[in-house]
C-alpha cells in the first residue's frame, strides 16, 4: 500500500471505477510515477478507500476501489476565528491549524484588521493538501468573511478568547458545553476596547492569556490550538 492519499469529493464505494481530475492525474503520473495496478488511497468525509490504478491515459488516471480502509469519523468540532493577515503567514497558519485538528475556519474583519481580503479558493487548496498529508478524513470548512457582530450573533459555541489583557492563564475544561469550541485570535493591532467588551459579554466565553509575550497571529493560533487540544484530549 502506497502512502499517497488524495481527497476525492464524490461518492466512493467498493468495486466502483472512476477518474481523477487532470491535476491529481498529473500528480500521480508525472510526480509520483505511479504505474498500472499500483495502489493508493482516496478519502472524503465518509471514509477512506484503497484504490488501484485501472488505466493510465495521456492525461487521466482511471482507478478501481478495492476495499474500504477507514470509516467515517466522529470528531470534536474545533473552530478557529481569526483576522486575515498577509498571505504567506496566513497560508502557514491555515496549513498548521488544519494539521492540528481545526474543523472550521472563520475569518473576521475587526476594527484593526489590516488585510481585508482573502483568497478562499487558495485557502481551500491548502486545507485539502494539509488534510492529505496529516492523515485526516474530514476536510475543514472555511466561512466567508464577516464582521464581529455577525460572528457573535450567528454562532452557538464555546468561545475561547485569547486576550493579552486577561489575568487568567488557565483554560477550564469543566465550563465547556457540548457545543463546538471556537478559539478566537485577534488582529495584528489587537482587539479594540469595544470589541473586547462585546466578546466578553458573549454567553459562553472564556478569556485566557496564552503567553506573556506578544505573539504573531500565526504563532498565537498554533499555540492556542495546541494548548486547547492538550486539555480537551
Amino acid at each position: 500500500m502506497s502512502n499517497i492519499r488524495l481527497f476525492f469529493s464524490k461518492v466512493l464505494s467498493v468495486g466502483m471505477i472512476g477518474n481523477l481530475d487532470k491535476s491529481q492525474s498529473h500528480y500521480l503520473m508525472k510526480v509520483m510515477r505511479i504505474k498500472e495496478n499500483e495502489v493508493f488511497s482516496l478519502f472524503n468525509k465518509n471514509g477512506e478507500w484503497e484504490a488501484k490504478i485501472f488505466n493510465l491515459s495521456k492525461s487521466i488516471v482511471e482507478f478501481k476501489i478495492t476495499k474500504q480502509l477507514r470509516k467515517k469519523e466522529n470528531i470534536k468540532d474545533l473552530w478557529l476565528a481569526f483576522s486575515p493577515i498577509k498571505s504567506n503567514y496566513l497560508n502557514f497558519m491555515i496549513q498548521k491549524s488544519t494539521e492540528l485538528g481545526i474543523t472550521k475556519f472563520l475569518p473576521i474583519i475587526f476594527d484593526r484588521t489590516i488585510v481585508r481580503k482573502i483568497n478562499i479558493e487558495r485557502l481551500q487548496k491548502i486545507i485539502i493538501e494539509a488534510s492529505e498529508q496529516s492523515n485526516q478524513i474530514n476536510i475543514p470548512s472555511i466561512a466567508p468573511l464577516q464582521n464581529l457582530d455577525s460572528f457573535l450573533k450567528k454562532n452557538s459555541m464555546n468561545l475561547i478568547f485569547t486576550d493579552l489583557n486577561s489575568s487568567n492563564n488557565k483554560f477550564d475544561k469543566s465550563k465547556l458545553s457540548n457545543k463546538p469550541i471556537c478559539i478566537m485570535i485577534g488582529p495584528e493591532g489587537d482587539f479594540s476596547e469595544g470589541e473586547r467588551k462585546k466578546i466578553l459579554s458573549f454567553r459562553e466565553v472564556q478569556s485566557i492569556k496564552i503567553n506573556t509575550n506578544i505573539l504573531r497571529s500565526e504563532t498565537a493560533a498554533i499555540s492556542a490550538i495546541s494548548i486547547i487540544n492538550y486539555v480537551i484530549n
